[in-house]
């Protein structure tokens, strides 16, 4: 128990930024509720040998962080796990070089930034750690936007029929009114002729009988 407590106290006065030494995968990772999370950790340094530990840190970091002790592996092929810790739940699997810590059944109170930790002469040695994040629902990403393209202007050649309708109707035009303007011209004509002859039997009417001026000689008389 007193190296438990020792532990955790000597991981909040240890440096916060992760060694390189200790590298964790994947570096961060969003699941829904009620499943399982493998978190990696890989020594790169260290010998073979060197106990990794399992830490879990449930605010954000910084000076007044505090630092949860999880579990870690034992040489006798099994996983120590910390009183306040399931131990049905967690699992670690695996000694250095290569760790795995197993969590079943996440629920968002699990979500946390988890570090794996090395003993170092003379500091403690933090990987770089995983951001996990339960959730009930995954987050859907936005469906990027499609910009419409302005539709072309497709130049078609004109219809034939349309073509010829365009063609042909001048031509009945044309015609039509030439038919107006020959038949205005016959009724003038027809009217000018008409006006000439009321005109003429209207002078002969207005002009006196001719009398004839060579004397009528009766049987009886005989001229001079």
């Amino acid at each position: 128990m007193q190296a438990r407590l020792w532990l955790l106290l000597a991981a909040q006065l240890a440096a916060l930024h992760g060694s390189l030494a200790l590298v964790q995968t994947p570096a961060s990772l969003m699941v829904q509720t009620n499943q399982t999370v493998m978190l990696s950790c890989k020594i790169n340094t260290s010998p073979s040998n060197t106990r990794i530990y399992w830490l879990r840190l449930r605010q954000a970091l910084s000076t007044s962080s505090h630092y949860e002790f999880l579990a870690y592996w034992e040489s006798t092929k099994k996983t120590v796990h910390s009183k306040e810790v399931d131990k049905e739940k967690l699992t670690v699997l695996g000694n250095s070089p290569q760790n795995v810590l197993k969590l079943q059944s996440v629920k968002p109170a699990d979500s946390g930034v988890y570090f794996c930790m090395i003993i170092g002469m003379p500091n403690l040695i933090f990987g770089t750690g995983t951001q996990l994040s339960v959730v009930d629902v995954l987050p859907t990403s936005p469906q990027p936007t499609q910009k419409t393209s302005p539709k072309k202007k497709v130049c078609r050649p004109p219809n034939p029929v349309t073509r010829k309708r365009l063609s042909c109707a001048p031509l009945i035009t044309g015609l039509l009114v030439a038919g107006v303007l020959i038949l205005l011209v016959s009724l003038a004509v027809a009217i000018h002729l008409r006006c000439l002859q009321m005109r003429a039997r209207l002078r002969l009417l207005k002009q006196p009988p001719s009398v004839d001026s060579t004397p009528q000689w009766s049987e009886e008389q005989h001229p001079p």
